[in-house]
Formats: C-alpha cells, structure tokens, sequence
C-alpha cells in the first residue's frame, strides 16, 4: 500500500502477515537509500469479539452498545455496521481498553420512520476493523431491531398550557421494548434549554418540569431520534378568590392559636410536673438529712447488738437447717410430714407386689421418652392445676435426686421446648420464666434449690441471717401491735404504728431456767410489751444460742413476777384485771402490772391448772387469772394477727381485742379514738429511719449475691452453666437484645430462686420469722426484684412508699446486676463433662435424703387419674411406640389396681 509522507512522518498501513504471528524486519528505501534494519514492527492476533450488550437498538440506532472481546485497543478507527435491504449503514465506536468498546448501534433506515412497527432482524451485522475479514459479518449475535418509539403532539395546537410544577404528560408509542434483562432507552426530554426528570411506562413518558415560566419548546431525544412534540406554556396564576384566601388565612391563624395555647399548657402541666417531682425529691433529701442523726445513732446501737450477736454466732453458729428439711421447706412449703421423707407402706399383704410395680415405674421415669410426654400430657389437661403442677415438678425432683445429670438434660429439653411454645405464641420473649405456670419453671427452682444449698451454707447464709437478725432486733426495739403486726419501725407503711406510742425500755433481770442459783439473765424489754412478747424476748435472750425448734414455746411457759423471796404473781395476756370499754378488750402488758425496771421474772412451765399448787407448799404462788388455762390467750403475735379483731371464747361473746391500736376497719371506729394521728412526714421519717439503719445489712447481701467473687468462694457452677443455656436459646432463635436476655436470666435465678429465700429466711436457718419481719423483708426482696429489671420506674407522689425509699439506690443494685451478668458471661464456659461430674458428686452426696418409692408413689396418682390422655398420648408418640411404652403403662396400672 502507497505511504503518505510529510516532512517529517511517512504513515504507511501494513501489509498481512506473511509467517503469522511475531516480530518482523522493518525496511525503509527512500529512493536508492536504505535505512539499516533496526526498526521492528509485531504481529498479533486479529481482533476477535466475544459478546453484545444489549443485543437491541430501535430502527433509528444510536444507542449505547457495549463490545466485549481482545485486542479490540489495537484497531485505530473501529466501527460497527449493518445491512439491510441492500443498503449498508455504519457508526462509530470508542476504544475503552483491550477488552471493550464503547460504540453506537448503526440505523436500520437511513431517516426517521415513525410508522416502522415491526420487528426487525438486519441481513448482515459486523464489524469494520481495519482489514480485519472475519469480523466483517458476525455470526455469533442474534441482533435486532425495535420499532421506534412514536410521539404525540401536546395540543392539537401545538402549545399546552401548565400551572406551576404539574407534571408534563408526553403519549405515545413502542416508548419501552419488550427487550430481555428488563433494560430501558434512555431519554432526554428538553424544557427550552433546562432537563427535567422523566418517568418512563409503555405509553407515556412524565415530564417532572424545572422552576420555569413562560412558553418553552419541548424537545425528546432517544437514540437517533429528536423530535420536538410541540411547546409548553407555564403560566403562574392563583385559583383562589379574594374572599377565599382572606378566610383560609383567617383559619390558619386560629389553628396556630389552638396550636399554641395547647402547648403552653402541656409546658406548664409538665412544669408542673417537674417541680412536684423535684419538690418529692427536695422533701426526700431534707428527710434524709434530718434523720441522719437519728439513723446514725440507731445504727450505732444495733451494731453494737449485732457485734454481740457475732460473737455469739462464733460460738454457737448460724442455725442452718440440714439439707433434707431446707429442700422440703422449698419444695413442699407448708407440708411438714410429706411421705416421700417416709418408707412407703402399703395396707395388707401387697407390699412386694406395690414396691415391684413402681420399680417398673422408675424405669419409666428414667427413660425420656416416657417423661417427657407425661408432664406435656398432664399440662395439656384443664383440671391439672397450678398447685399440681409445682407439686409434680416437686415430687420429679425428689424421685431423680440421685440422678441430677438425667434431671438436668429433662429440665433443658423443658426449657427449650417453653421457649418455643413461648416465641410462637407471640408473647413478648420478657415474659418468659416470669411466673410459675409450667411444670419446667417450678422444676427449675427445685434444681437451683438443690444446687445451691452448699452456697447458702458457705457464703449467702451469713448476709442474709444477719440481715434477719438487723430487722428482727430493730423492730424490737420499738413498740409492736401483737394483735394487727404494726409496728414503730418498720420498712413497710402498712406494717407501720400511724400514731404516737408512748413506752420505756425495762431491763428485766430473767432467773436462769437450768440453775436459779446461776447469775439473773438482763433483757431488754418494752414497758408496752404484752406478757407473751416478754416471753418471747426472754426465750430469745436465754436460748440465744439454741436453733428455735429446739427452745421451749412462749404458749408453753408461764411468766412469774417475783417479789422479794416469797410472792410471785403469774403475769398473763388476760386476766380478771384486763381493762374493757365498751366492747374492746385490751392485752394486758407490764405498764398494766405497773413491772419496773430490773425486775426479776422467771419463765416456768405452764401450769395444767392455775390452782394445781398444793396447799401445803411454803411458797405462795398467785394467779389473778378467772379463766382455766384452757381458755388463756397466749398466742404469738402471727397468731394474734391472723384473729385481729379476736373474739374472746367466753362469756363476752364479741368482745374485740387490741393492744397498741384498735383495728381501723371496723365502722364503729372513730378517726378521733385513735388518738393523735402523725402527719405523712412523719411516717416517711421512721421509715426512713429504719431504712438507713439497716442500709449495710441489704447492701452486704445484695453484694455477696450479685458477684462472681464471694470472700473466696467461685461462682457456683449451676449459675454459669443455667445462664450459658440461655444465651444459646437466645442465639439459636435470633434474639440479640441484650434487655430480654438480662430479663431471661434475672427470671430464671434471682426472682425464682433468690427472691423466695429473702422473704422466708425460715427456708433455710431454723428460726422463727414474725409478721413484721415478714412485712421487712418483703419490702427487701421487691427492692431486689426492681433491681434486677430493666425497666424505668417513675417515681411521684402515688409511688409506693418502698419504692420511694430506695429510689437512690436501686441504679446502683442495677448496676450491679448488669456487672454480675457481664462478668459470668465472661467466665469459661463449663463442659458438659465437668458439670455431669459435678451433678453426680451432688447426687451422691444427698442420694438417701428423700424416698424414691414414696416419691414415684405419689407421682403414681397422676398417672392414674390420667391414664386414658397418657397411653393416648404415647400411642401418637414415634420413638414411645418402637419402645411399647403405652404397653409397659397398661401393665403398670394393671399392677397397682390389682394391690388397690
């Protein structure tokens, strides 16, 4: 081919290949001078193309196609090209790199053909890449083209008048093809010189207008297609009348005003808010602060009693139960003699007989495949009660002491299932473990009960008795109702005496029950106090050291008053001195007897009779009592509660007791009898009181219990393994807010377990629990309970009062709590090996406590009473069927009903 040349280039195009691919010799001759043959010049493969997208283009072309292939960088002037009818057109592309090329779709038509409505497919599509033959015609495509699209005019005039930003509608036709992958034509639509948004559909195009006024000329382009369908004219004017807007204004104007006053009073209702609540909290704080002195000083004194009563402790220890009658007092609460503590006997000659069949039965119990759908089965029933479902999840415990790792892998399959039930249900996942409803939830408490006795024993026991004895002997220190429980000091407003109470403090000096010649025993004692809460100050103070089952009983124990050597006077609750007014009776107390201080009394066994004493004996013993012992009042003050008002079994039917103050609920009770009533400051002020006295005591305990560290005990393994269970619950159902597992766990442990111990100490020491330690310590545990939630507790003038009283220092418990939770979270997770090693030293140890006949015995009962719901329910049961066990169930009842 002929060079071009210039002064300084000669441009030449290259001749084929003649040996293929690879460098070649270049030579230049310039009429008789030739250059050396230093110039070289390659030879690669020929451009080759690999795929189009899209594979479509509209009759008039020019819309974007993207070329994939290789060396497609090396042709100078690429083009792409189509023929159809005969006629050849051709349009341009752009190198992108060595594998692209950006280029337009050639025209099918050489102008614009709106009427075009067919599909067409072009005779020959290709390329013209230099001399590049094989590409000429490009076989590999199946290319074709749509119809154009079509316009309609936007007036038959030819100008379309517009408000303000209405949108401008273009018709037409073919505006979408029915191309494959869902790809669209891309339109510009022109108002004069500015763009506006376009929405596309298949017979209109919507113009979204720039800001404009005026007549514009509207222009569409597509492709090769520009077409003006006419002008728009935008014209600004309002529709409203005069008249119309004035009144719209005028309404738009009250409206703000109704707007405004509304939000002033909610400013000045929630001001008002605000400053009674800053008010509570400024009265809170002054309370505080004028109690502090009194706080202090009460507190100094009942420290002093309690360092007494640790040395005492050092001698005697804390009286704990042993372990068999700290599980059936939270197992069983109430039920003093249950069988499963007793060998199992059978009337007549059927014992065997009975001990083989429920042998059977243990096997069944023993197998999972049986258990668990008898407790599904028995919950399903409507007269299967809650009482009997903490009974049954009770008695299954017992039955599987001595095998906890088999309890422990139920109680999970339990759980899990729970939760389930539980998230299916669509109740909100917080409300999981909140009460007991399940046969699970009650075995879970029996679980942590057993789990945990050894860290009662060795670390939480101690906290928790002295806090006990704190309120115990606080309460003590001031007067008590023994007929309603209320009291001076007191954590609880119901438990709380409402009016002033006046009394001193005695010393009596008490003569020692086991050697009268042994020095007199000093106790504390209220002038106020009735003969039986002396008594029981003075058993208290003697048998300090004495586990309280173990003491003589109050009811059992006259008190002598004794007077020099000779006289002694037996004091009573009653006598033919009590003081009656109309139909209230009041108990007698030492005011009554006019008893001073250091007054010598001693408590002796109670007379059968008040006249069994010889008469030949030296020494005169008087009772002023008219009524036989039988008839005496000598309850304690739980009993006296529990008969406020009390009806005195003799000839004053419908007299009514009391003591300190009448009962309030009677209507012939006169706000005026009951003396000077106290203002509510005044209330806040001893509750007050008593709660910054006892203050170590709840934080001393609510430590020990919310930390993974206790005076060098570790965490119990039964709390990082419960817990570790339930973060796997929680993840296995996708549950990440970290609010519902913190509810899940406080659930589980502290408010199933715990809480039940705070309000009934009784559980776990051998002691005696009265109706205002009772009142105490609930307020303690709702403390603890509130600690433990996650929810925001408002406080105002109706908050309950102990709320109120720990309102300061519940956020730091909570606290507490989340650092408790985060550190066992932290804690290396325990193996199943480990824990099934640390269930069966537990189930060894405490193997023989309860017995298992006895227990599968009364397990028996529900098998019996359901026995129809069961074998039904183990006959729709795969795995129960290839075992038999609904057979084996038929063969035990038959057993048992034989012996019955």
């Amino acid at each position: 081919l002929l060079p071009r040349r210039s002064m300084n280039e000669i441009v030449c195009v290259s001749a084929p290949s003649a040996h293929g691919l690879g460098a070649v010799h270049v030579s230049v001759s310039v009429d008789r001078a030739q250059l050396e043959r230093t110039l070289q010049f390659e030879y690669i493969d020929d451009p080759k193309v690999q795929h189009i997208e899209p594979e479509w283009s509209i009759a008039s072309g020019h819309t974007p196609l993207t070329v994939t292939g290789s060396n497609l960088d090396v042709i100078q002037e690429p083009r792409i090209r189509v023929k159809y009818n005969g006629k050849e057109f051709v349009n341009v592309c752009k190198v992108v790199n060595a594998t692209a090329l950006a280029c337009l779709a050639p025209p099918l038509t050489s102008e614009y053909r709106p009427g075009l409505d067919a599909v067409e497919r072009p005779d020959e599509f290709g390329f013209i890449f230099n001399n590049v033959q094989s590409l000429l015609v490009y076989n590999d495509t199946k290319f074709i083209y749509y119809p154009n699209p079509t316009f309609e005019l936007l007036s038959p005039t030819g100008v379309l008048e517009q408000k303000p930003g209405s949108p401008i509608i273009l018709k037409g036709r073919n505006l979408c093809p029915p191309a494959p992958g869902g790809a669209k034509l891309n339109y510009t639509v022109l108002i004069g010189e500015t763009p506006c948004a376009v929405t596309v559909s298949e017979t209109q195009l919507l113009c979204e207008p720039p800001n404009l006024t005026g007549q514009h000329k509207v222009l569409v382009r597509v492709g090769g297609i520009i077409f003006s369908p006419g002008s728009v004219s935008i014209i600004s004017d309002s529709l409203l009348t005069l008249p119309a807007i004035v009144s719209i204004a005028a309404g738009g104007s009250l409206l703000l005003i109704i707007v405004i006053i509304v939000l002033i009073a909610y400013k000045r209702k929630s001001r008002e808010n605000d400053l009674t609540l800053k008010r509570l909290q400024m009265q809170m704080d002054n309370l505080e602060s004028r109690v502090a002195l009194e706080c202090k000083e009460a507190f100094a004194e009942l420290q002093t009693d309690i360092n007494e009563l640790t040395s005492d402790l050092d001698r005697s220890g804390i009286p704990y139960l042993d372990y068999r009658t700290y599980a059936m007092r939270v197992l069983f609460p109430g039920i003093e003699d249950h069988p499963v503590l007793r060998e199992l006997e059978v009337q007549g000659n059927g014992q065997q007989s009975v001990e083989k069949a429920l042998k059977l039965f243990a096997q069944l119990i023993n197998n999972k495949v049986f258990l668990l759908p008898f407790i599904r089965t028995l919950e399903l029933q409507r007269s299967f009660s809650m009482r009997d479902r903490g009974n049954v999840a009770s008695l299954i415990m017992t039955g599987l002491q001595g095998k906890l790792e088999y309890a422990t892998d139920v109680l999970k399959q339990l759980l899990s299932d729970l939760i389930e039930k539980n998230l299916e249900n669509k109740n909100h996942p917080k409300l999981l473990l909140r009460r007991t409803e399940s046969v699970a939830e009650k075995m879970l408490t029996n679980w942590f009960a057993f789990l945990l006795h050894k860290f009662l024993k060795e670390c939480a026991g101690e906290p928790l008795f002295m806090l006990y004895c704190a309120i115990k002997q606080q309460m003590e220190k001031g007067p008590i109702d023994a007929i309603t429980g209320e009291a001076r000091y007191s954590l609880s407003e119901d438990k709380l005496i409402r009016q002033q109470i006046e009394y001193k403090t005695l010393i009596l000096n008490c003569v020692n029950p086991d050697n009268e010649n042994s020095p007199e025993i000093p106790v504390k004692v209220l002038n106020c106090d009735t003969i039986t809460q002396v008594k029981e100050k003075i058993l208290d103070a003697v048998y300090k050291n004495v586990p309280y089952s173990q003491r003589p009983r109050a009811v059992d124990m006259d008190l002598e008053w004794r007077q020099g050597r000779i006289a002694r006077v037996v004091l009573q609750d009653e006598d033919i001195t009590t003081k009656i007014e109309g139909d209230w009776k009041r108990l007698n107390t030492l005011v009554h007897y006019q008893v001073s201080d250091r007054s010598v009394v001693a408590l002796v066994p109670k007379q059968t009779s008040s006249y069994n004493i010889p008469a030949s004996a030296s020494i005169s013993r008087t009772s002023i009592s008219r009524y036989d012992s039988t008839f005496r009042y000598t309850g304690s003050p739980d009993s006296l509660r529990s008969r406020a008002p009390m009806i005195t079994p003799d000839l004053e039917s419908g007299v009514k007791v009391w003591h300190l103050v009448k009962n309030h609920d009677h209507g012939d009770q006169k706000e005026g009898d009951r003396g000077s009533k106290m203002v509510s400051e005044i209330y806040l002020t001893r509750l007050l009181a008593t709660k910054g006295t006892l203050q170590k005591f709840v934080d001393d305990l609510f430590e020990t219990l919310f930390s993974t560290v206790h005076r060098g005990s570790a965490l119990p393994l039964a709390i990082k393994y419960m817990f570790d269970f339930l973060d796997e619950q929680a993840d296995k159902h996708g549950i990440h807010d970290t609010d519902v597992r913190h509810t899940w766990k406080s659930n589980c442990l502290p408010l199933r377990f715990w809480v039940n111990v705070i309000k009934n100490p009784q559980f776990v020491f051998d002691i005696h629990k009265g109706s205002i330690t009772d009142a105490c310590l609930s307020v303690v545990a709702q403390t603890f309970m509130d600690s433990c939630s996650t929810s925001e507790h408002r406080l105002g003038k109706d908050s309950p009062s102990n709320k109120l009283l720990y309102a300061k220092d519940i956020p730091s418990y909570k606290s507490w709590v989340e650092r408790y939770y985060a550190d066992i979270a932290k804690l290396p997770a325990i193996s199943d090996q480990d824990m099934n090693a640390y269930l069966a030293e537990q189930s060894r140890l405490h193997s023989v406590e309860f017995n298992m006949l006895s227990a599968l015995n009364e397990i028996y009962s529900y098998v019996s009473k359901y026995s129809e719901e069961l074998i039904g329910a183990l006959e729709q049961d795969e795995q129960a069927r290839r075992q038999r066990l609904a057979y084996k169930v038929e063969q035990l009842i038959g057993a048992m009903s034989i012996e019955s």
